[in-house]
């Protein structure tokens, strides 16, 4: 993840005012492969920046795409180089539609080369599969892509290149295909070069090349203009291809976007038809279809709009809403019925049924629009009952055949807090409500939006999903959304073929066909000498019930691949028939649609098997697959494989984090990371279950001891917040204890956060997976990359997945170790160690469970058995047992027996011996829960103004 949003190369700190084309000058002179410094600007609040020196420079970043009939093969390449005097981790980042599939990664790194190959997926259990695999599907269409990400170790004075692939199918929309790019290399690039080839047999109409979309973020210039391709744009097209290329100099980009971050390149164009039929083509015994009828009169929709008015769409939503529809009931016809149902913890209707489109209707309309409040919580599952008896009722009672179409739009920006609450009994509510006549087509509103019940409401019930960003243009997208369904041509379409002529055909029916866009059926066929294949059209339209009937030709189109002149993709699917890919393509697509839908454990165990295997042979990274990366043997070497554990490239802008370390890094046998040596670490600590370890190193001795919590928990392990301005607090998670043992549970550490008042106010927050620092703006940092960022008196070093340094004032420094299981036994929780590695900056009233022992040391003595506590003894030598003689060690004011023992510590890599204090009560200050904070950030405490118990 890239932090910083400002880049000079060799230059002085970058600042807001500076001129572009004088800032690109000066940086194409910095990029002739010199070893100068690279200087970040950071963000003013945060402050914070990167230890390292220098950046590796980017080379060159090239994307190619080619494609052929609708079906996109996209190729990234860039390169890298390390002119540091050490080795560097690089990230490479790409935003990838989100439709799209990852289907190869390679990576050269110096003379080592890593090939990427897609095989099963390690089987996890059911829960687990389950979470992860919606967590996939969860955000799909939030902005339509998703980023994936590969980081490896460049050797000094080195380089590495990066090749990704992936594979799309163009969507059809608003009457237009529409292939997207992201360029954002993150930093001014020397070469940069895109280029797209499109064949379409059918011929290509209505090519255009917008400018650069979203490219005025933070750090970002303005485009010159807002018509037109971007600069330097090259277009070249006949009837049936058409090649652009994009190929910016650096004083182009810089005027465009300082940083790097240029945006989307959009290519949209559309194709002829002449068929009413659709069009039809064919390849080595595969065949696409693809229908998109046009010239017909639309179907009479009957709409309900429900619109979620709680009190969390309180102002920009709630306003943004209310202009979006007043835009869109301007667009109903007058053959169309609608009604309005508001909701939060109440459902208010504007009229008891469906009214007809009138100005006088619509005018009303958009004044109870006008007067909606936000309030109260959010009751989904009576809206949308509501909704679907309103239409229900409205068909029932005007007797309307079938050659009209019941849609809800249902717009919300939370989660169900008001009546039926539980999502699996809202989708059966809903669905048994439905029953097939209604569609409802869900919009999600920001980021606190339940989206995958919204994506599975409208999955079960013939209808598409949409995330809306709360931002300035959130009116415009919520228009945009329903442009794509205002416009219903054709209801119940079936297309149908010659039984026995076809087979592995992907879905044929179809319940609604919208104007814009398209249907796509691919399939193989049986008879490979077959001449003419027969198509059978049948639908409902305004008028009549629509049959439409056609012999294509196929035999002229059996054999061969016909992009004479177009550069096909490289790599392993380069000579592939791409029809036969983009069925494929369409049959996981389908089949992961199929069982996310699915209740049924035994039908979605064979739908998944299904496309796991169609996803392995066509080289697809799904939710089932996973992409392995194998290093190439040069000299009959052993090729070393590393398992990449990373989100589907498929559906949801999910991250997809690929990391593969350098040479210096060998691969771990297991998820769970080892303990760094290299990481200096103290023995003070509290780990594991947890276990407290304080060392004493005047008195050369290692005391431990055991402290009983409970889960949620928050204990206070260091206070010194009015002193030296440090608080360190961690929560306890429970888990089952093992058998055969004498506890009830477990309790390991699964959050610990630092809290910092001097010299400026700032905190971390440290979970096994994530981090999250907040200096003035929040900043969160996954624990799975490795990363050092600073601030004034404040550094975070995360090792990947092993461990976190932090670092303040140069005087105090903890290491959290992260606890990591690949197949957790039901007893084993991720969780965190935390250790004190230089307490120099703490004061001498530092209190909590370790802090209270930090500036103390203790003495051993040897006291009769059962000896009272208050009696003076003399010191003596421990080194011998006395069976008539307990070990009393004194500390502070505490005397509490302690017996030899042996622990584990640094994640069980080093054994110690230690004073064990069997009775802990006796050993702290106070009771237990004198250590107990209110919440995380808590920094009271009661010690420091009252004396020890």
């Amino acid at each position: 993840m890239l932090l910083l949003l400002g880049l000079c190369l060799g230059l002085p700190l970058c600042v807001g005012q500076q001129d572009p084309l004088a800032l690109a000058e000066e940086l194409e002179e910095a990029l002739r492969w010199d070893d100068q410094q690279v200087v970040y600007r950071v963000p003013r609040q945060v402050r914070l920046q990167q230890r390292l020196k220098t950046k590796p420079l980017m080379t060159h970043f090239s994307v190619k795409s080619t494609i052929i009939s609708r079906y996109a093969f996209t190729m990234v390449s860039c390169s890298l180089l390390n002119r540091a005097s050490e080795d560097k981790e690089v990230e490479f980042q790409m935003q990838i539609p989100a439709a799209a599939f990852i289907t190869n990664l390679t990576m050269v790194v110096g003379d080592k080369v890593y090939q990427g190959e897609v095989a099963e997926k390690e089987k996890i259990h059911g829960d687990r599969a389950k979470k992860q695999d919606n967590k996939t599907l969860a955000d799909n269409g939030e902005k339509g892509t998703e980023t994936f990400s590969a980081s490896v170790i460049i050797p000094s004075k080195d380089k590495a290149a990066f090749f990704l692939h992936y594979e799309e199918l163009l969507q059809r929309r608003l009457g237009k295909y529409e292939h997207v790019i992201s360029v954002r290399p993150q930093q001014l690039t020397g070469r940069l070069h895109v280029e797209v080839n499109i064949l379409e047999k059918s011929g290509i109409v209505s090519l255009e090349v917008p400018p650069l979309q979203n490219s005025r973020q933070k750090g970002s210039g303005k485009v010159e203009d807002d018509v037109g391709p971007p600069p330097s744009t090259d277009i070249n097209q006949n009837e049936t291809f058409a090649k652009i290329i994009f190929n910016p100099s650096i004083i182009q980009q810089a005027k465009i976007a300082q940083n790097g971050i240029l945006g989307d390149f959009i290519i949209r164009y559309d194709v002829n038809r002449e068929q009413r039929v659709g069009d039809i083509q064919v390849l080595n015994d595969y065949f696409v279809h693809y229908f998109a009828p046009r010239d017909l009169p639309p179907l009479p929709k009957n709409v309900v709009f429900v619109l979620d008015s709680s009190a969390s769409m309180v102002g920009t939503k709630l306003r943004q809403t209310k202009d979006a529809l007043f835009t869109i009931l301007h667009d109903l016809r007058p053959q169309d019925h609608f009604n309005i149902v508001g909701f939060s913890n109440r459902i208010k209707v504007w009229q008891d049924r469906l009214v007809s489109v009138t100005p006088n209707n619509i005018r009303d309309s958009k004044v109870y629009i006008h007067h909606m409040t936000p309030t109260g919580g959010t009751d989904i599952n009576g809206a949308l009952q509501k909704g679907i008896e309103l239409l229900n009722g409205h068909v029932a009672d005007n007797d309307i055949d079938s050659r009209s179409v019941s849609l809800i739009v249902f717009l919300t920006d939370g989660k169900a807090t008001v009546g039926e609450t539980q999502s699996s009994k809202i989708l059966s509510d809903t669905k048994a409500a439905a029953q097939g006549r209604v569609c409802i087509f869900t919009i999600g509103i920001g980021n606190d939006v339940d989206f995958k019940l919204l994506e599975k409401l409208s999955l079960e019930n013939c209808g598409m999903t949409r995330r809306v960003q709360e931002d300035d243009n959130a009116k415009e997208q919520l228009i945009g959304f329903y442009d794509e369904i205002r416009t219903p041509l054709l209801s119940d379409i079936r297309i149908d073929y010659p039984p026995g002529s076809v087979e592995h055909v992907t879905k044929t029916l179809f319940p609604n066909y919208f104007n814009g866009s398209e249907i796509v059926i691919a399939g193989k066929l049986v008879d490979s000498q077959l001449d003419n294949l027969h198509v059978e059209v049948t639908a409902s339209n305004s008028k009549k019930f629509v049959v439409l009937k056609t012999d294509v030709p196929v035999a002229s189109h059996s054999t061969g691949n016909d992009v004479t002149g177009v550069s096909t993709p490289e790599g392993q699917d380069a000579d592939r028939n791409y029809i036969e890919r983009l069925w494929s393509y369409l049959s996981i697509k389908e089949l992961l649609t199929s069982w996310l839908k699915s209740d049924d454990e035994q039908e979605k165990a064979r739908l998944m098997e299904r496309a796991r295997a169609l996803a392995v042979n066509y080289h697809f990274l799904t939710p089932f697959t996973s992409l392995k990366v194998k290093e190439l043997a040069l000299e009959a070497t052993q090729a070393a494989t590393k398992e990449v554990y990373g989100s589907s490239a498929a559906v949801g802008p999910e991250t997809v984090v690929q990391s593969l370390q350098g040479k210096k890094m060998p691969p771990e046998p297991d998820f769970k990371k080892q303990y760094n040596p290299r990481i200096k670490i103290s023995k003070t600590s509290a780990d594991g279950d947890p276990h407290f370890v304080v060392d004493f190193p005047l008195s050369k001795l290692t005391v431990c001891f055991n402290i009983d919590g409970n889960p949620g928990d928050i204990l206070r392990l260091v206070s010194d917040y009015m002193d030296s301005g440090v608080t360190v607090n961690g929560e306890l998670i429970g888990a089952p204890a093992p058998p055969n043992g004498h506890k009830k549970y477990r309790t390991y550490f699964r959050t610990i956060t630092i809290l910092i008042n001097k010299p400026e106010r700032s905190y971390l927050e440290i979970t096994p997976n994530r981090i999250v620092l907040d200096g003035g703006d929040r900043l969160v940092l996954p624990c799975n990359q490795s990363v050092v960022v600073g601030s004034w008196g404040l550094e975070l070093s995360i090792s990947a997945n092993a461990n976190i340094t932090v670092t303040i004032q140069g005087t105090i420094t903890f290491v959290i170790l992260i606890h990591l299981y690949k197949n957790p036994a039901p007893y084993q929780r991720n969780h965190l160690g935390f250790y004190i590695s230089n307490s120099k900056g703490l004061s001498a009233n530092c209190h909590g469970l370790l802090g209270q022992f930090l500036n103390q040391e203790p003495k051993l003595t040897k006291e009769p058995v059962g000896s009272g506590s208050n009696q003076n003894h003399t010191e003596s030598s421990v080194s011998q047992a006395d069976l008539s003689s307990e070990t009393i060690l004194k500390v502070k004011e505490h005397r509490v027996p302690v017996v030899w023992k042996q622990r584990k510590i640094y994640s069980g890599q080093e054994q110690i011996d230690c004073w064990f204090a069997k009775n802990s009560a006796k050993l702290i200050d106070g009771e237990y829960k004198d250590y107990l904070a209110s919440h995380p950030f808590d920094t009271e405490t009661t010690f420091g103004v009252r004396a020890s118990q």
